[in-house]
């Protein structure tokens, strides 16, 4: 089993030291899936994607870039990373739900998906602020990492 790669041998925590490592273009994309009362869903279905705040998908993009910019002052033990590119995209899926895709890249010597996971989540998060006016009945389902490429080992969900 692999060992947790932020604790050293004596379970204190401390950043993972990647100066051996080579630096490879890297890519990861996240997804988070919100699910949205019905009243709610109709109003963006129907094109109206603006609440009292602005529009909701647009700023939920925005939001989540910002966010995966900010993710080594996010995250206690992250590298901080100059992104090489961060997108958000934002759809309805056939089973109602708003499904928020972060992919972001990096040429670099650690991974980017702590990036993409917190850009897809800030973005979710965004989507509920921004509709809470109308319902609290959101839900932030889930958030996962898709893929990855470029480190030690590629991952891609099935």
């Amino acid at each position: 089993m692999e060992q947790l790669t932020h604790l050293d041998k004596d379970n204190n925590p401390g950043m993972v030291d990647v100066a051996q490592k080579q630096v490879t273009y890297r890519t990861a994309t996240a997804q988070s899936i919100v699910v949205l009362p019905d009243a709610v869903l109709q109003h963006l279905a129907g094109g109206e994607l603006q609440s009292k705040k602005g529009s909701v998908f647009q700023t939920a993009i925005v939001a989540g870039i910002m966010a995966a910019k900010k993710t080594g002052d996010l995250i206690p033990l992250c590298h901080p990373l100059g992104m090489d590119n961060c997108k958000v995209t934002i759809a309805l899926s056939a089973q109602n739900e708003v499904v928020i895709e972060c992919t972001a890249s990096v040429t670099a010597k650690t991974g980017i998906e702590m990036e993409a996971l917190v850009g897809a989540s800030i973005a979710a998060l965004t989507v509920y602020d921004m509709c809470k006016a109308m319902s609290h009945d959101i839900v932030i389902k889930q958030t996962r990492l898709i893929s990855k490429t470029g480190g030690k080992r590629d991952f891609k969900r099935s």
